[in-house]
């Protein structure tokens, strides 16, 4: 992904203004949802292969980050999570740092190992499950050379 590259910022309103609020400021504001950290996350459109961003909440395991595809416990994977899927190599802002990384979806071995800690992070997570009948997938994001 090049750094210059235009990217196209998620169409929900108050996603979009806590994406620029983040960049613009250099990941010094915009940080959180519900008092949680969060990252901006870069991915290429499957369809398109337009460059997207989007803010999510992150844990952490070790060196990686690790990424809840709730969507509110909704009945099929976001738009992010397809795209992943298809393409895994995205770029990452956490905060003051922009870096390159590779997605990979959890077994469920892994899932169920950092699950717990998931939802003692964003507590909200254990009812989206609950929601739906879809096991909601968790996705590792590895730092990659850029």
């Amino acid at each position: 992904m090049a750094q210059d590259e235009d990217v196209v910022i998620s169409p929900t309103g108050w996603v979009a203004e806590q994406a620029r609020t983040y960049e613009e400021s250099d990941g010094a504001r915009g940080t959180t949802i519900q008092g949680v950290q969060c990252l901006l996350l870069d991915y290429r459109g499957r369809r398109t292969g337009q460059l997207r961003r989007t803010v999510l909440i992150y844990g952490r395991d070790g060196d990686d980050y690790l990424l809840v595809a709730s969507k509110g416990g909704a009945d099929e994977h976001p738009l992010w999570y397809l795209n992943l899927e298809a393409n895994p190599d995205v770029r990452l802002r956490v905060g003051a740092e922009r870096f390159a990384a590779r997605a990979e979806t959890l077994s469920a071995r892994e899932k169920a190992r950092v699950w717990p800690g998931l939802v003692e992070l964003f507590p909200p997570y254990e009812e989206y499950q609950k929601k739906t009948d879809r096991d909601i997938p968790v996705v590792r994001l590895t730092r990659v050379a850029d």
